[in-house]
């Protein structure tokens, strides 16, 4: 079943239109690719990503799916185990130009802003607080089936949204930084207070916590996606290396694509696709 259901999203994202948004994948061996959703109720998802969030929409066949600059995010009808609190991958990071009045739109909406002003030297203002170090506003939001978003400020953004971080959390945040320094090629740097590690299209950031988190896999964000050139080469590397693969290398010929599946040491449910930038 799990073949089937790969397969027949991978045909449908074949049908996708030209104007995809994996902008910095089509520059980079390692990039950033997509994000899949287990959803409760499709309609409310796409409610929230386009009508709230500025998504672009589309349906292809039976897979619904958004859009916006350096991320597709795929979305499946099945009620997930859990939101993503409590789990390897805290909240996702989405920039925009304006956060305080993208506070305004989501709190019209009546989509929950829970923003707390968890990091002491940033100054809060209500729900949003204002990070002094980068100039920023930063909100956190929390989407349908509990999916928490940080709304990070980006004034010279050109676009209306793009994508910006995956935020991890762990008991050893330096170790996930080297592992995905060492696994992908991401380059290992601090934003604000916290390790984290930059990819083409997206920022990787680690949070140290104090007990182990939750696997992501069947929750409301299933798994992470990186777009990868010459995909079978860079799986018989990992497993030189000792990676094991939850799902081996495999190039579904008749659909030109290729995809595999592997999950970090802290419970990431990741896909290592190639062609994603094509579409």
């Amino acid at each position: 079943m799990k073949r089937l259901f790969a397969i027949s999203l991978l045909a449908s994202v074949l049908s996708m239109p030209v104007q995809a948004q994996l902008i910095a994948a089509r520059e980079a061996p390692v990039a950033m690719g997509h994000m899949h959703l287990n959803v409760s109720d499709i309609d409310e998802h796409k409610r929230f990503w386009v009508d709230v969030i500025g998504a672009e929409a589309g349906k292809l066949d039976t897979m619904e799916y958004v859009k916006y600059p350096n991320a597709l995010i795929f979305l499946h009808e099945q009620k997930p185990t859990d939101g993503t609190k409590g789990s390897s991958v805290n909240h996702i990071g989405i920039q925009f130009p304006d956060v305080p009045a993208m506070v305004s739109k989501v709190r019209a909406a009546g989509v929950p802003v829970v923003t707390k002003a968890e990091i002491s030297r940033n100054r809060a203002k209500g729900d949003i607080f204002f990070s002094p170090s980068q100039f920023r506003y930063l909100a956190f939001i929390m989407g349908p089936d509990e999916l928490k978003i940080e709304m990070f400020e980006n004034r010279a953004l050109k676009t209306p949204l793009a994508n910006h971080h995956i935020h991890f959390a762990g008991q050893d945040d330096k170790k996930m930084q080297a592992w995905y320094a060492e696994i992908f090629g991401a380059k290992p740097m601090r934003r604000g207070i916290f390790e984290a590690a930059d990819l083409p299209g997206v920022n990787l950031t680690y949070t140290r916590t104090d007990t182990p988190q939750e696997p992501i896999k069947g929750r409301v964000l299933d798994h992470i996606g990186f777009e990868i050139d010459d995909l079978e080469s860079f799986c018989r590397k990992l497993e030189s290396r000792g990676i094991k693969f939850d799902r081996p290398y495999e190039h579904v010929k008749s659909l030109g694509f290729s995809i595999a599946f592997l999950t970090d040491p802290w419970g990431t449910n990741i896909e290592l696709t190639e062609g994603l930038d094509k579409l």
